[in-house]
Formats: C-alpha cells, sequence, structure tokens
C-alpha cells in the first residue's frame, strides 16, 4: 500500500477584493510542512486555488494525494467544472469566460502530474488540519498587509 500525503489548503482574504493569503499544511510519513503566502490586491477563491497550487508545487514527485479543502469552488471546479470549460475554451455555461482561468490552467496540470483525491471539509468546524491551513492563510494576510504598511 502507497504512502499518501495528507494536504490541508485554505485562502484568506481581507476585504474581496482585498489582501489575501493562501496557507499550506502537508504531513507526509509523520513529516508535517507549513507553507504560506499572499498578495496584496486578489480575491478569496484565487487564495484558495493559489493554496492547493502551491500544495502539489511541492511535491517533488508524483504522489497519492488526500487534498483537503473548505472551498466547494476548488473541489467542485477540479472535479465537476473543469472538463467541461476545457471542452468549451474556457468558458461557463453563460457563455462567459471563466474566472481566475489563469489559476485553474495551473491546478490542472499540476493534478494530473499526481492521484489527487479532493475532500471538501466545513471550514471552522475544529478539524485540525483545517485549523492549522487556516492560521497559515491569515498569516499570509499579515505578511501582506506588513509588507504594505497597512497592519
Amino acid at each position: 500500500m502507497s504512502e499518501i500525503v495528507e494536504i490541508y489548503t485554505d485562502g484568506a482574504c481581507k476585504g474581496n477584493p482585498g489582501p489575501g493569503g493562501w496557507g499550506v499544511y502537508l504531513s507526509y510519513k509523520g513529516t508535517d510542512k507549513s507553507l504560506f503566502g499572499g498578495e496584496a490586491d486578489t480575491t478569496n477563491n484565487r487564495m484558495e486555488l493559489q493554496a492547493a497550487i502551491e500544495a502539489l508545487k511541492t511535491l517533488k514527485r508524483a504522489c497519492e494525494v488526500n487534498l483537503y479543502t473548505d472551498s466547494t469552488y476548488v473541489r467542485k471546479g477540479i472535479t465537476e467544472w473543469l472538463t467541461g470549460w476545457k471542452q468549451k475554451n474556457w468558458t461557463n455555461s453563460q457563455k462567459k469566460p471563466v474566472k481566475n482561468a489563469d489559476l485553474w490552467r495551473q491546478l490542472d496540470e499540476l493534478n494530473s502530474l499526481h492521484k489527487v483525491h479532493w475532500i471538501w471539509v466545513k471550514g471552522h468546524a475544529g478539524n485540525p488540519g483545517n485549523e492549522m491551513a487556516d492560521q497559515l492563510a491569515n498569516q499570509g494576510v499579515e505578511q501582506v498587509m506588513q509588507r504594505r504598511g497597512m497592519a
């Protein structure tokens, strides 16, 4: 049985749009890793996507992954909507350009390199991995705000 990488991701935004952050908490064979970052002017959905992208970018080889997200946008986007968007040349059901297509393309490419199980988890409900990812995403926001003199 192969070892599975456990990953929790989260995004945060102060205002939407506004300064935002992403957080990633990874666990593999008893080793944990935390990552975070952010952007000065972004949206919560972009930060949720960026968290998943950054998580998968850190993997050094093809892996089986349980990726936990509290974002139905990310989970449904990657598991349900993506195929249709690609078939319709990155337009949605209203025939408008898919929002955040740049990030969706990156996530799609990274997702194809791994066996990812996309798992939705209720946010702010006491799940330790999700709570850690949330704290990291908020650290990303704080870092951006400090750099911009906003804190």
